[in-house]
């Protein structure tokens, strides 16, 4: 049997794997949140809250409509949150996975599958494709992540 401190190092290339993909999900999830800030300064609508339109450095001219919604700036605050409340579930799933030493090419294959669903379901989803499209994609990562937790579970009980 492996040992959890052997298991968590670089030379265990399925920690590796998982490394690389958390890292990449973390700027995912970080970057969609400057997507929507950017989104925001770029069209002046669509922002969250009262208190975001007073004034101040960053809005030196407030104005009401500021606060008006806006599909532009509030699809980029959809998909953060559909990140939200998908990727830390591969976070922990993930990393799990790798504490039941499974076999390199099929966590490679379910990492990296995860990116790819969710890398699509960013493109289905900023560029506005229909629901059927962006919820294939969905449910490729969501069946990888329950998948992982399934064998988690299964190695944990047995």
């Amino acid at each position: 049997m492996t040992s959890i401190q052997q298991l968590l190092t670089w030379d265990n290339p399925v920690f590796t794997a998982y490394v690389i993909a958390a890292a990449v999900t973390v700027l995912k999830v970080m970057g969609q949140g400057w997507m929507t800030v950017w989104r925001f300064q770029t069209t002046g609508r669509g922002l969250a809250s009262p208190e975001d339109a007073a004034k101040g450095l960053l809005n030196p001219a407030p104005d009401p409509s500021q606060l008006d919604l806006d599909d532009y700036v509030d699809r980029s605050r959809r998909m953060h949150r559909n990140d939200l409340e998908n990727i830390p579930a591969f976070w922990v799933a993930g990393f799990l996975f790798v504490l039941i030493d499974p076999a390199l090419a099929l966590a490679q294959a379910l990492f990296y599958g995860f990116l790819a669903a969710r890398a699509g379901h960013f493109w289905a989803y900023a560029t506005a494709r229909s629901h059927e499209v962006r919820a294939s994609f969905y449910t490729i990562g969501s069946l990888i992540v329950i998948w992982m937790g399934v064998q988690v579970l299964w190695v944990a009980l047995t």
